[in-house]
């Protein structure tokens, strides 16, 4: 009895005591290892909260983690506020160079009779590929699938939402930014065939042309698990030399052989109707492709700096190159040669932006405005073929030059990729499957959309002008 009356006072008397001087008076216990083991998950897990529990005979410390510690550990890519407003700028570029730019720059070489159809194709094709692209489009180019073409989980961009992120920039407007790339390069072929193709012949063609042809190569080459993206060295295609420029201009030849020369090509004089229209056009082409080349960096970094560095020297060169050819062949410089020297340098610095110096830009740009120059004339005259607008004079050469010659050009130092003959390789490799694939493809297409609902219009609507006989309208 006395023994339980000396606990007890004892017991009053440590309650009575300030908690610090009580914790003097008990034994500190040690903590065992599997203590410790216990409390450690929550420590690693991110900052925890500490609770302290005094007894008269123990301490006891337990942890549970804040609320928030989860998600902090597990932070994913967060979105970057620069780099996703250049990219918001970049995508309106990109669409300025459809609408209107490549609008104007067609429409201006055209005669008057054919100038709103030859617009309207652009405009057409622009509303019909956002729909083409946000259905299947998308997901067939940029979807895990095979190394030839993507899957169809991202049909309708199912998965794309307000915080799914690519890279550093919301996915959302990487769809868009690739949806304008899918918008021009099947507007491009509109060139080879101006005058003389049938508009609902135009769609379907455009139609399959983007998910047969366009798609798959884009997978190839910009996707993660596309055959050239994984070629041994991987191919460089900074921003569409062969996906947009050699797919174009050799579906645009194709076109020109199947659909035949327009009536009175050769005998007829068909001068441009209105180049203060190129010449717009192509001012329109050159400020939109900053978005298309130094947008492709999908960042506001040093690398887009230098893309667009690059795509200013090329273009001027190229520019002063096809200007200077003409003026020594035919003793006077022109406003189409020159615009369309212009268009040559902005063409082959694409493949290239992103992987070579000022040096290799200003000789891109000198080479591809006198080749360029000579497949809008020599070589035109040698393939016997009406490429209206020299689609493959101007995109089909000069994606295909400047394709290889990154290979030649491309800067270690920018790239981290060694200039030398196995890259050339790989270039030839791109460019030569691409032209092979696109021609086989592009030619079945037309082959069986003649035999349904014919290619061409009739004889007589042609001689009136597409702007009468197709969409009943006319400018006075």
């Amino acid at each position: 009895m006395k023994k339980m009356f000396c606990a007890l006072m004892m017991g009053t008397a440590l309650l009575a005591m300030p908690l610090a001087h009580a914790e003097e008076v008990l034994a500190t216990p040690v903590a065992t290892t599997a203590e410790i083991e216990a409390v450690a998950p929550a420590a690693q897990a991110g900052p925890v909260r500490t609770t302290t529990t005094t007894t008269t005979t123990v301490t006891t410390t337990t942890t549970e983690p804040l609320e928030a510690a989860p998600a902090a550990a597990e932070e994913g890519p967060k979105i970057d506020s620069g780099n996703t407003a250049w990219m918001l700028a970049s995508t309106a570029l990109v669409l300025l160079m459809t609408i209107p730019g490549l609008a104007l720059f067609y429409g201006g070489m055209v005669r008057k009779k054919n100038i709103l159809a030859t617009m309207m194709q652009s405009f057409a094709i622009t509303a019909l590929m956002t729909v083409l692209w946000t259905v299947v489009g998308y997901s067939l180019a940029f979807s895990e699938g095979t190394p030839w073409v993507g899957g169809l989980s991202k049909m309708f961009l199912n998965g794309i939402g307000v915080n799914t992120v690519s890279g550093t920039i919301p996915e959302s407007v990487f769809v868009i930014f690739q949806m304008t790339f899918a918008i021009i390069t099947p507007a491009l072929i509109c060139g080879a065939f101006a005058e003389r193709m049938k508009f609902s012949s135009m769609l379907v063609f455009m139609t399959l042309w983007s998910l047969f042809v366009y798609a798959p190569v884009t997978h190839w080459v910009w996707a993660a698990d596309g055959w050239l993206f994984n070629y041994h060295p991987a191919i460089l295609d900074y921003a569409g030399g062969t996906v947009v420029h050699v797919n174009a201009g050799v579906a645009g030849i194709v076109c020109a052989f199947m659909l035949g020369k327009r009536v009175g090509f050769g005998r007829e004089a068909m001068p441009p109707h209105n180049l203060a229209l190129t010449l717009t056009g192509a001012s329109l082409l050159w400020v939109g492709w900053f978005g298309f080349n130094a947008g492709s960096a999908l960042a506001a970094d040093g690398r887009a700096g230098m893309a667009m560095a690059a795509t200013q020297i090329a273009t001027g060169t190229a520019a002063l190159a096809w200007m200077f050819a003409e003026w020594f062949r035919k003793g006077s410089p022109s406003v189409l040669g020159i615009t369309s020297g212009a268009v040559s340098g902005l063409v082959a610095i694409t493949p290239a932006a992103g992987f070579v110096d000022p040096k290799g830009a200003l000789i891109i740009g000198a080479i591809a405005g006198v080749l360029c120059y000579w497949g809008a004339t020599g070589l035109k005259r040698m393939l016997g073929a009406d490429d209206s607008l020299d689609a493959f004079g101007v995109h089909g050469v000069g994606g295909t030059v400047g394709a290889i010659l990154t290979g030649f050009f491309v800067s270690k130092e920018i790239s981290g990729v060694d200039a030398g003959l196995s890259q050339v390789v790989t270039q030839l490799v791109g460019v030569g499957s691409v032209a092979l694939y696109g021609a086989v493809v592009t030619f079945i297409i037309l082959i069986v959309i003649d035999l349904v609902m014919d290619l061409r219009v009739p004889e007589d609507d042609e001689r009136m002008g597409l702007d009468l006989s197709l969409h009943r309208e006319r400018v006075e």
